[in-house]
């Protein structure tokens, strides 16, 4: 099992920047492939991004690909969210989640067996 903490949360304006982390309880962090989702209100949790356990490939959903960029330190049991160029609605609580042990990358929401508590992101217009 693997305990997931989010942090790098915060209150940015439009255009700027910011670096969500997640850190991993464990020392099997290296046999997750790992994601990021997120929230706004009223809405469903959709996917953000996903690494490979290597860290080798990725993979982003269309809405973020070319501003976001994941990445994952296995040896700090850490995986991160690069975020630049926000826009508003990249509003949302933003939660990394942990597949199965040994599984591939996955970006299905129902495919992570761990979450975190999750971080908040507000981007102001």
């Amino acid at each position: 099992q693997v305990q997931l903490v989010e942090s790098g949360g915060g209150l940015v304006q439009a255009g700027g920047s910011l670096r969500l982390s997640c850190a991993a309880s464990g020392r099997t962090f290296s046999s997750y492939a790992m994601g990021w989702f997120r929230q706004a209100p009223g809405k469903e949790r959709e996917f953000v991004a996903a690494i490979s356990r290597s860290g080798g490939s990725t993979y982003y959903a269309d809405s973020v690909k070319g501003r976001f960029t994941i990445s994952r330190d296995n040896a700090k049991n850490t995986v991160y969210l690069q975020m630049n160029s926000l826009k508003p609605e990249d509003t949302a609580v933003y939660y990394c989640a942990a597949h199965l042990p040994n599984g591939h990358i996955v970006t299905m929401l129902h495919e992570y067996a761990y979450w975190g508590q999750g971080t908040q992101v507000t981007v102001s217009s």
